[in-house]
């Protein structure tokens, strides 16, 4: 405090390298996306002359260093990209993508996730041709639980190439079990080994809790399901799962904590701490929020090593402005643009708002209050692209769990740790981390749980812009100086803008309840990244997929006042089709499934039996009625295919004789491009109304097929903010020129079709979400 009782102000942000940052940014977005080769270099070229040329001028104009200051800043970037570009899409790759399978010789390079394996691939025959970045989809799932990082091995299987700008070069899917070549080097091979010893220590937790855990501690998320990470989601507490600052500061501070009761000088403590940080990137996974939280732990301790103050604002930028100049495909990672606007918000935002609320509290609960308040502020317009919605409780949510990360955290970290080493105190630790893991783990569920947990809000670029406006007067009215003349104005325009949404809301809320269809015919639910679709006619119901878990599918046919179910339609057994069928057994009459793969498979039709169900083992040409609705297996054949996705049970429905209002449909299934044409050559495809989308709108699709549907409406069962890149641009670009109005339950929600209102009308499409990005 000053002599006269007044607090002294904040020093003020150091902002200068801002500049760079947009510039490297803006840089790196825009020409990743180019395709390599096609005036990449001319562009450089051209940003280094504009740099050179506001340099200069800025001896006479000094805003123009700015400018130059960012120009720079792009043009590095512009020049990695060019010389990047070419050699991330070998041309001995490109030719092979798009046709017959290849054998491909791959390295893990991050996590695997339910089948997907990310890694870098080369020809086995021809290993000099070129190395890639790709995501390689597993024949099975379970082929992918002994893959560690660093792993080196063989599979067969076919490429095909994604739009320019995405972190990988090429998807791969696979057509056999990978086979073993070489384990991963010692150094991944002891990180590997402490995330599997967490891991184990979690699975003899209960609950949530034990789920969560290694999560919270070393970022591995293998073991949250879909249900735990929707809560997560919803309310706001899925950072907490995500490697960041905090971790890394932990981390550096326990190491220099150490050095210091050692008496270490400041330059062993430094470079001690520098190793410990590389070693920590190494066992968490060096994802993009881990990259941006070691790059700027790094800036610090260098800062420190040479004597000069470390300002948080310069060295986040300068961690950005390094990191967009080693990758600038980061530049298009939703993780690292979160890491950096958290940072950004807390570093930026967090003290004027615990200044602004201290006017109305006790300063330390503003404080505590702020922190969250800041991240989420700064990163709710990126979300807002992941996600139309604004998270109602995210602050509360935070408020109560954020005193129990770090202790959920740290121990479980150093249970990590121990694990190879002392067993029974890992075990112990582990047990105790897990108690304010719970706490989290209940925290979410509690919030996600109430009312209006998600609130609606309109899509795209205009609700960003929407929203960054609405943010920018309230930050303007509460943070301004109290005698501006400008702060009422601004918080009069808040004030308005808030109660016009909340009216909006409250509006469109009851204009769907009231223009909710009655006669809905096909219901597409929303359970995340998986597939869910409910055919009503004449009082039968089918339900095609019950999705990755039970809880969603439950909420969605209550909310569809959907009972018993005459014929359950499991087109393969992936988890995102197959998870959720806990939820209707024992209300299943018929169930028609595809070829069992594994003693899973065989399990769930042992329980669908128990559960009173017939089950019957789909093949091509088989027929039945539901209702007025003729249906059609087109596919798998009677020759037998493998089993997964090119067996995916297919159906076509048609009005029959009595429903001359039945809509037309045609379910797909993740049937991929070979299997769609093959049906295409086999089977006389009619104009349908309505088009279940294949693999939730993934690459894999032939166009000719979506092309000879026309369907008025087609629907995407896909998760919000999922890393597949589903639905890609190339299907949707495929069906909107068939004529295909596009609905996706990542920005829909549930979405019901309804008969058109006059035979020449398209089918009444609705859904629980403000926007829809087409209407049919």
């Amino acid at each position: 405090m000053s002599a006269d009782g007044a607090r002294p102000r904040a020093r003020t942000p150091e902002l200068r390298l801002v500049p760079a940052v947009l510039g490297a940014w803006a840089a790196g977005g825009v020409l990743v996306g180019v395709e390599p080769g096609a005036g990449v270099g001319v562009a450089a070229g051209m940003l280094w002359t504009a740099a050179a040329l506001t340099a200069l001028a800025a001896w006479r104009v000094r805003l123009l260093g700015v400018l130059s200051l960012a120009l720079t800043a792009a043009a590095v970037v512009a020049t990695v990209v060019a010389l990047q570009g070419p050699a991330r899409v070998p041309a001995a790759l490109a030719a092979v993508a798009g046709h017959a399978a290849v054998d491909l010789e791959v390295v893990t390079t991050g996590a695997v996730d339910e089948g997907r394996v990310p890694g870098r691939a080369v020809l086995r025959d021809d290993p000099d041709a070129g190395e890639a970045a790709v995501l390689v989809f597993l024949a099975d799932p379970v082929d992918g639980a002994g893959l560690r990082i660093g792993d080196r091995w063989a599979v067969q299987a076919r490429l095909r190439a994604v739009e320019p700008g995405d972190d990988v070069a090429f998807l791969a899917f696979a057509e056999r079990a990978p086979e073993p070549l070489a384990e991963p080097p010692p150094l991944l091979e002891a990180a590997s080994a402490l995330r599997e010893g967490l891991t184990a220590l979690s699975r003899a937790l209960p609950g949530p809790g034990g789920r969560l855990l290694p999560g919270l501690a070393v970022g591995d998320t293998s073991r949250v399901d879909e249900t735990l990470d929707g809560q997560m989601i919803t309310s706001s507490l899925s950072h907490l799962t995500a490697v960041s600052g905090s971790n890394c500061a932990i981390v550096v501070g326990a190491v220099f904590a150490l050095c210091a009761l050692l008496g270490l000088p400041r330059g062993v403590r430094v470079a001690v701490a520098l190793v410990a940080l590389a070693g920590f990137v190494l066992l968490v996974t060096p994802q993009p929020s881990v990259l941006r939280a070691a790059a700027m732990s790094a800036v610090v301790l260098l800062a420190l090593a040479t004597g000069r103050p470390a300002r948080g604002m310069p060295a986040l930028c300068l961690a950005v402005v390094l990191l967009l100049a080693g990758d600038p495909w980061l530049a298009r990672s939703y993780g690292f643009a979160l890491s950096a606007l958290a940072t950004a918000g807390l570093l930026l935002l967090a003290a004027p708002l615990a200044d602004a609320l201290a006017r109305w509290m006790p300063r330390p609960l503003a404080l505590v209050i702020a922190v969250p308040l800041a991240a989420q502020l700064a990163c709710q317009p990126v979300l807002l692209l992941l996600s139309p919605t604004l998270p109602l409780w995210g602050v509360p949510a935070n408020l109560l769990a954020a005193p129990a990360a770090p202790l959920a955290t740290v121990l479980g970290l150093v249970a990590c740790l121990l694990a190879p080493f002392a067993p029974p105190l890992a075990a112990g630790l582990a047990a105790i981390a897990w108690l304010p893991a719970s706490w989290i783990a209940a925290v979410a569920a509690f919030f996600a749980g109430l009312p209006g947990a998600r609130m609606p809000w309109p899509a795209g670029a205009a609700g960003v812009a929407a929203l960054v406006a609405l943010t920018s007067l309230g930050l303007l009215a509460a943070l301004g100086p109290p005698g501006a003349r400008w702060r009422r104005p601004a918080a009069a325009l808040a004030l308005v803008g808030v109660l016009g949404y909340a009216g909006a809301v409250a509006g469109i809320r009851v204009a769907q309840t009231i223009t909710r269809p009655a006669d809905w015919q096909f219901a597409m639910c929303d359970v995340g990244q998986g597939d869910a679709t409910v055919l009503r006619a004449g009082g039968r119901v089918a339900l095609v997929d019950t999705g990755p878990e039970p809880a969603a599918l439950a909420a969605c046919l209550d909310d569809l006042g959907v009972g018993a179910i005459d014929l359950l339609v499991l087109t393969h057994y992936d988890h995102d089709h197959v998870g959720g069928t806990d939820a209707v057994l024992g209300r299943v009459g018929t169930a028609l499934v595809g070829p069992v793969g594994d003693p899973g498979d065989e399990r769930l039709r042992e329980e669908l039996l128990a559960g009173g169900a017939r089950v019957v083992e789909a093949g091509e040409g088989m027929t039945g009625e539901l209702g007025g609705l003729d249906w059609r297996v087109l596919w798998p054949p009677p020759s037998g295919v493998e089993p997964g996705n090119a067996a995916s049970v297919t159906l076509l429905v048609e009005p029959g004789a009595g429903c001359g209002a039945c809509l037309s449909g045609l379910l797909l299934g993740d049937l991929g491009e070979e299997s769609q044409l093959r049906v295409l050559g086999a089977e006389s495809i009619p104009a349908v109304d309505v088009l279940k989308v294949a693999h939730h709108g993934s690459a894999d699709f032939a166009a000719r097929l979506y092309a000879t549907a026309a369907a008025r409406v087609g629907l995407v069962g896909v998760g919000a903010g999922n890393d597949y890149g589903h639905p890609t641009q190339a299907a949707l670009d495929a069906l909107a020129a068939s004529g295909t109005a596009v609905f996706r339950t990542d920005l829909d929600g549930l979405i019901l079709v309804a008969p058109p209102a006059t035979p020449d009308a398209p089918p009444r499409v609705w859904t629980s979400h403000l926007a829809s990005p087409e209407s049919p």
